[in-house]
């Protein structure tokens, strides 16, 4: 058997996420690692090139090819620290795609923090020897799927002997009906009602058997329709009417829908804007803003790179967020952080015309980074360093506990 120093490290998903980012073609770089698996005895291999094909768009693939890596080999080290480590992390992850945990890696690049992830599913439980860390981090997301493993975790860590980060019975109720029933009548705060829709019931409404008012109070078209465990707008959609609800169930094979009414967040200016803020040990950071003619606003599709304008406005927000932005909602944020109960949260949020906090979702898992291109957005890498510092911190000051 080979020993540990034969066996490649980990490139891990910072790394490869930066690469795939600036343009690197990673198809020679997934052509070596499928040669390297064949005589890898661990899972390094494996596990990077389930994160290439992930990042090349063949999700089932990378999957399958995540589930061989696990198999063979539970605990994986990403690259992290540079130099001297002042703290050890090990997070539980579970199998999925890059949505399906917190993307530890990008809060912690080149720092002096170093990160083991150890993956666990529900046949494969946490094992008997891990490595040795000064804080545990519980980077599961909330899913349908994860729920059981979520509860299996939990048990696991009942007793843990170190600090723990993020608990599960709290990412349990990161769902979107539950965190919208968790931050019902938080002061400063709305969110739109979201209710849990089997298809028959919605296939109802849409053929006027059952008035819309039925299942949500206040239901008035356009409504937000959208599959249970959908992420990043896949299949996401804003119906005006009812022949539009049957136009979305007729191409939706899925059998579960979330359903919540449409706020019109647009400013006198015509264009949407969508803040990413992340609530660090309940002290909030603006980490992106994305504006956008369109309501449904990705930073990616929000054209922030191509105008001079929009990154202006974002640089300003950024430069201002503490003595503005984060003021102004200080009571909102301490509210969602005093419910929700988890030290790392992320927030997708907008602003009504009246003035509230309008959340559009609250989860432990949202991608969070510092590889925009530094020539275009030179202002970003100050404010996600002010992040990672305080991701830091939280670390240190648990550690120490």
């Amino acid at each position: 058997m080979q020993t540990n120093e034969l066996i490649e490290p980990l490139i891990g998903l910072a790394k490869l996420m930066r690469m795939a980012h600036s343009g690197c073609d990673l198809a020679p770089l997934g052509t070596q690692l499928i040669e390297r698996a064949e005589t890898d005895t661990g899972g390094n291999a494996l596990m990077d090139l389930s994160t290439v094909l992930q990042l090349r768009g063949h999700r089932d693939l990378a999957l399958t090819t995540q589930t061989q890596a696990i198999e063979s080999q539970q605990i994986y080290s990403p690259p992290t620290a540079t130099g001297h480590v002042n703290v050890r992390l090990l997070a539980i992850m579970g199998a999925g795609d890059l949505m399906a945990n917190t993307p530890l890696e990008f809060l912690l690049e080149n720092s002096d923090v170093a990160l083991d992830i150890v993956y666990v599913t529900q046949d494969l439980p946490l094992p008997a020897k891990l490595p040795d860390h000064d804080v545990l981090f519980v980077a599961v997301a909330q899913s349908d799927q994860n729920m059981p493993l979520l509860k299996q975790v939990d048990a696991a860590i009942a007793a843990w002997p170190h600090p723990v980060l993020n608990r599960p019975d709290r990412i349990a109720l990161m769902s979107r009906n539950e965190a919208c029933a968790l931050l019902k009548s938080a002061p400063g705060v709305t969110m739109p009602v979201t209710v849990r829709i089997d298809r028959q019931i919605l296939e109802q409404v849409a053929h006027q058997e059952l008035p819309l008012t039925d299942i949500l109070a206040d239901g008035e078209f356009p409504i937000i329709v959208r599959p249970v465990d959908s992420h990043a707008g896949k299949d996401l959609d804003k119906i005006e009417n009812l022949d539009a609800l049957v136009s979305y169930l007729q191409n939706m094979p899925n059998n579960e829908f979330y359903v919540s009414c449409f706020i019109d967040y647009r400013r006198q200016d015509g264009l949407f804007r969508k803040y990413r803020i992340v609530l660090i040990d309940g002290t909030p950071f603006v980490c992106h803003v994305g504006i956008s003619e369109h309501w449904m606003i990705h930073y990616l599709n929000a054209g922030m790179a191509e105008n001079a304008e929009k990154r202006a406005e974002e640089e300003r927000f950024m430069i201002d967020f503490d003595n503005t932005f984060a003021c102004k909602h200080a009571e909102a944020f301490r509210t969602i952080n005093e419910r929700v109960g988890l030290d790392y949260l992320g927030i997708d949020c907008g602003e009504t015309a009246d003035g509230k906090l309008l959340i559009f979702e609250i989860d432990s898992c949202m991608i969070v980074h510092a590889i925009d291109p530094v020539d275009i957005f030179p202002y970003k890498q100050p404010q996600m360093n002010k992040v990672f510092s305080a991701f830091r911190q939280m670390l240190l000051k648990r550690s120490a506990l």
